[in-house]
């Protein structure tokens, strides 16, 4: 494959040819709006998942015993985001069409958009559960309708009122809520009506994004967004593997993770643990 750069998440090194689901990077932050940094998180993630076991005890499942492959970091274009997300597409697309499941790590949220261009192409019944902190639904941000603030309202373009399902979300301006009561499914503040959510899309294919800022920032101080009053890491990775075991996911994706803002690491670990949570939960 071309534009790539090699370098394996914890276990996942299974042949391309037997993997069901196929991870690769997405590292671009070129839209971002406050503080720079997503384009580092696949890199930091597939490096420190090796301080992490490869089995979960919340699952009784090892990352040894499930066809998952890693085929590196996109090379994407820095400072042009429609470039970036045509390579994005074209990644994703290769790897639906080869009947497997993309799960990428961003980067800041817009390569979202990329993925889901190619999500909604081969599934036209499409929906989206998205996890975040941020509303993402501005028609565009300081005149640019490609944008980390953007990236639902470009989704809904393509999928139309009823197929976005949004849950955590606390951040966002005054005409992004009035403009999504009529077109998408929000639950503010926490994950409560999940589990509704899941028995009305049993069947469908579903797109799962985790911006990884739905957490308080006293759990994942490492992004560039942060915003009080998040949920807990529990609340979430119990949210992330009911959506791999309850619904068709055809792809997904974890962004947002911001390092070097956490000199810690901790952020970091959270990011790898919730990856590894949803690999296993895919796997079953």
């Amino acid at each position: 494959m071309s534009n790539m750069q090699i370098n394996a998440f914890m276990a996942c090194d299974a042949d391309y040819a037997a993997a069901d689901t196929v991870l690769f990077g997405a590292p671009f932050d070129g839209t971002t709006s406050f503080r720079p940094g997503t384009r580092f998180g696949p890199e930091y993630i597939r490096r420190e998942s090796f301080g992490l076991e490869t089995y979960s005890p919340y699952l009784d499942a090892d990352l040894t015993d499930i066809a998952v492959t890693d085929i590196g970091d996109l090379e994407l274009c820095p400072g042009d985001a429609s470039a970036s997300l045509d390579i994005i597409f074209r990644r994703a697309e290769d790897i639906l069409r080869d009947g497997k499941r993309p799960f990428m790590l961003g980067g800041e949220h817009l390569v979202t958009l990329g993925a889901v261009r190619a999500a909604a192409a081969r599934f036209p019944g499409l929906h989206i559960v998205h996890f975040d902190a941020h509303a993402d639904l501005r028609d565009d941000y300081l005149g640019v309708k490609l944008s980390h603030a953007c990236v639902l309202r470009r989704c809904h373009e393509l999928l139309g009122d009823g197929r976005i399902h949004q849950f955590g979300i606390r951040s966002g301006d005054r005409s992004e809520f009035e403009w999504g009561r009529s077109h998408v499914d929000t639950h503010k503040f926490d994950l409560t009506g999940l589990k509704e959510t899941l028995t009305a899309l049993r069947g469908l294919p579903v797109y799962l994004t985790v911006d990884l800022d739905v957490l308080d920032p006293s759990v994942f101080p490492g992004t560039g967004t942060p915003e009080p009053g998040g949920v807990s890491f529990d609340e979430l990775r119990r949210a992330v593997t009911d959506v791999c075991l309850g619904a068709d996911v055809v792809a997904c994706d974890v962004t947002e993770l911001s390092p070097h803002y956490d000199a810690s690491g901790a952020s970091v670990a959270v990011a790898c643990k919730t990856v590894r949570e949803m690999l296993l939960a895919l796997a079953r």
